[in-house]
């Protein structure tokens, strides 16, 4: 017999992806605008919040019995459902292992648990593969990842680790560990200079990166990455969401970019 929360309403996109992967689909009555994966859950479902806001009165119409959000930026969300009745989760996961954990979390939450555990063991599994082939790179570049560029905030944690198992070292591993993306501003560009990136990838959180911009960038022109024109947009919904899209896809993409770069 199926248990756990009937009505779902997902305000970030990594509890819908995982849902749809366990085929539990159909408890979730409300999404994030800004979910693009898996693609038909923009036509299946209504969208009821964006990131930092919601629709409060609109997820209350569908009367939902638990509501996922994820970290601090969904505080206030948080509150404003909690004393209208509704139960709220909020996970905060920042690491891969996290990620892992988190599809087995929500899977045991909704009465899922065998499945989980399997898909999560398939996602390890996909991590293993990308760990072992990088170990049989002959060299290791270094990477700046590039969240937002005004200001410039470096990568997240998750993000530094998918680096990693790809087969690089992420430039700033101290400003990783900080989950705040305040946390993460670069004061100055010659901070990035200083440790000469091989390779730089672009996330900019909803917009198009832009290799031309960062070429341009005063000072750029003798950073390894810009004069090999090694400059690469990873497109944001595939890594900077705590979810399924970052260990696969996104992973992968990180991973080609870096073996390509080996190879040379």
């Amino acid at each position: 017999m199926n248990t756990g929360p009937r009505r779902i309403v997902c305000l970030t996109e990594e509890p819908t992806e995982v849902l749809y992967a366990l085929g539990e689909q159909d408890r979730i009555v409300g999404i994030s605008g800004f979910t693009v994966r898996p693609a038909r859950a923009r036509k299946e479902k209504p969208k009821v919040s964006a990131f930092t806001s919601a629709k409060v009165g609109e997820i209350l119409k569908l009367q939902p019995d638990l509501v996922i959000g994820f970290s601090d930026i969904q505080a206030d969300i948080a509150a404003e459902l909690i004393r209208q009745g509704v139960e709220v989760w909020i996970s905060n996961h920042r690491s891969v292992d996290g990620i892992v954990d988190y599809v087995r979390r929500l899977g045991a939450m909704v009465g899922a648990a065998e499945a989980a555990l399997a898909y999560a063991d398939r996602l390890q599994a996909g991590i293993d593969a990308v760990t072992a082939q990088a170990a049989t790179l002959p060299r290791r570049p270094k990477v700046y990842f590039e969240e937002w560029d005004e200001p410039r905030i470096s990568g997240i944690r998750w993000v530094a680790e998918l680096v990693r198992i790809a087969g690089g070292d992420d430039i700033f591993p101290e400003l990783a560990a900080q989950s705040l993306a305040k946390h993460r501003i670069l004061a100055d560009d010659e901070q990035i200079i200083a440790r000469a990136p091989d390779i730089v990838f672009g996330s900019w959180c909803g917009k198009k990166f832009q290799p031309r911009k960062v070429a341009e960038r005063p000072g750029w022109e003798n950073v390894p990455a810009v004069r090999n024109g090694q400059l690469h947009e990873i497109k944001s919904p595939i890594i900077l969401q705590p979810g399924p899209a970052a260990l696969t896809d996104g992973l992968n993409e990180l991973a080609r970019h870096i073996h390509a770069w080996a190879a040379q």
